[in-house]
């Protein structure tokens, strides 16, 4: 196996992108080694983004025979806080969890629940039909079903004169 070592690419502070920067590159240098070793996942992780953090939650697509399925863990958001967008053929989810004020009669102990906004963009096949896609968000969980365009999925032969 004759493989050239990945290039060598900056080391950025904490200090450039907010708090949230060395963990989203401690997520980058992960995906990287992952991609190094040539086995397969994603580690979803905190991006950094010009005004703070970003979270990307995790995802799964399945190709299906007549259509494709997207799920999107969100655990946590309402319904009305997700919005589903397609244009230019990439299919965006963003939501924000915001932080619920609830009076407590003592000091809190330990917090580890999160509280921001969240965006993931998908390029998807050129065989989608815009018109046919459903999202359905239950137990934490969005699915989005897009259906295939049967007529954009053809092969035709193009004959050489």
């Amino acid at each position: 196996m004759n493989r050239q070592p990945p290039a060598m690419r900056p080391v950025r502070t904490a200090d450039e992108h907010g708090p949230a920067a060395g963990f989203a590159t401690l997520c980058e240098e992960i995906d990287q080694l992952f991609e190094d070793l040539a086995l397969p996942g994603r580690i979803a992780c905190v991006k950094p983004t010009h005004d703070g953090a970003m979270l990307a939650p995790p995802a799964a697509l399945i190709e299906k025979p007549h259509h494709y399925e997207l799920a999107i863990e969100l655990p946590g958001l309402e319904r009305e806080d997700i919005t589903v967008e397609l244009a230019g053929g990439v299919l965006t989810v963003a939501a924000e969890k915001r932080a619920q004020s609830e009076e407590h009669s003592g000091d809190c102990l330990m917090n580890e629940r999160s509280y921001g906004a969240l965006r993931r963009g998908f390029s998807l096949p050129q065989d989608i039909d815009p018109e046919r896609i459903e999202a359905l968000y239950r137990h934490g969980v969005l699915t989005v079903t897009i259906g295939k365009d049967a007529a954009a999925s053809r092969v035709r032969a193009i004959a050489v004169t």
